[in-house]
């Protein structure tokens, strides 16, 4: 795990960024396209943002991944993750190739998860963009995690520490609103990546980014996962990093 620490979130965004345009170049230039996996929350704001305006990708030769998205939720919520990934990235770059988002408020899941599995295993995925949440998990694998399916996607249930952080965060007025379960791409799936670029600002993460760095790597700390991967990148910002580097 190679660990980044900027001195505020714009620039972890940018340099973020950065990175995820590199290995997306080295990607085509290799092969002649590329597949990434894209995530959600304010942790990818500046990330995306920034990600967007690079003129030096051909998005006509790269396809996206989504990481999750909540059971139920219709495209046109406010906390709906396509609603967030079509506004924040894909109605911006012109030309993508495709975009396969999670149809979580299908009518028969089963068959989603399916259609989402076949299209994920036959790729092999250059590049994994997510965040760690509150409580440690790595898209909605909240723990205990299961760290041992076979799955490429699952449906998960989100303990109460996740659903409170996605109302902290304003996605949702109460808690009563949040969904009690979703779709999320597994941790085996996330860690065939390539290469993993973890975005992590705000001092609220900041024990989760100790568990990443320091905890047991087992079900209760799913992010303690990411130390099994040999090209990840943990990009901080100096308050997530304020408990394991405190004089940053």
């Amino acid at each position: 795990m190679r660990i980044c620490i900027f001195e505020n979130a714009l620039d972890l965004g940018s340099h973020s960024a950065m990175v995820v345009s590199m290995h997306i170049r080295r990607a085509l230039q290799e092969k002649g396209e590329c597949s990434i996996i894209l995530a959600t929350g304010t942790s990818q704001l500046t990330m995306l943002d920034a990600l967007v305006k690079d003129h030096d990708i051909d998005w006509t030769k790269v396809e996206v991944f989504h990481l999750d998205e909540y059971v139920g939720i219709p495209e046109t919520h406010k906390a709906s993750f396509r609603k967030y990934l079509r506004e924040r990235f894909a109605d911006r770059v012109p030309g993508l190739r495709s975009f396969h988002y999670i149809k979580a408020d299908a009518d028969d899941l089963s068959k989603e998860i399916a259609r989402l599995s076949d299209l994920i295993s036959s790729k092999n995925i250059d590049v994994a963009c997510i965040g760690i949440g509150e409580n440690g998990h790595l898209a909605f694998n909240d723990p205990p995690a299961n760290l041992d399916t076979k799955e490429p996607y699952l449906i998960v249930r989100l303990d109460e520490a996740c659903r409170r952080q996605q109302v902290g965060e304003g996605w949702f007025d109460d808690l009563t609103e949040v969904p009690m379960q979703a779709i999320s791409m597994s941790i085996p799936q996330i860690l065939k990546s390539e290469y993993i670029i973890c975005t992590v600002p705000d001092k609220r993460k900041a024990e989760a980014v100790r568990m990443a760095v320091t905890a047991p790597i087992d079900p209760i700390h799913p992010c303690a996962s990411l130390r099994m991967h040999k090209n990840c990148y943990l990009m901080l910002d100096h308050s997530a990093a304020s408990l394991i580097c405190p004089l940053s």
